[in-house]
């Protein structure tokens, strides 16, 4: 993988995306499927429910969502489908907020070291 994006389902697909892999484990609600133009859907790659739900996209818990998402991530063979990917991958996510979501963990985790 050369290069990992962050892109919001609702966003308009675009060319330069490249390979698009939705990373919710939950479909976002109201997009199309056809509309959404996806390669691929990674649902086991997204946080576990439980904490998920623990975090509800409260701000002052990112930092701790983020620890606990990691570790989750640590062993999850999920992980690898992604690194296999060529090229530009742009992770879909489905959340509100830019800054604070799962995608924004995980664009950093599969980000190759320096």
């Amino acid at each position: 993988m050369r290069s990992v994006a962050i892109k919001r389902a609702y966003d308009p697909p675009s060319p330069q995306d490249g390979t698009r892999i939705l990373v919710d484990r939950l479909w976002p609600r109201g997009v199309a499927k056809a509309k959404a133009k996806l390669d691929g859907w990674n649902k086991e790659v997204a946080p576990s429910p439980a904490l998920r739900k623990w975090f509800d996209h409260r701000p002052e818990r990112f930092v701790e969502f983020a620890k606990r998402y990691r570790g989750e991530l640590k062993d999850n063979p999920a992980l690898d489908e992604l690194r296999k990917l060529k090229g530009k991958v742009t992770l879909i996510y489905g959340a509100r907020d830019p800054a604070i979501n799962h995608a924004v963990v995980l664009a950093k985790v599969l980000k190759p070291a320096r």
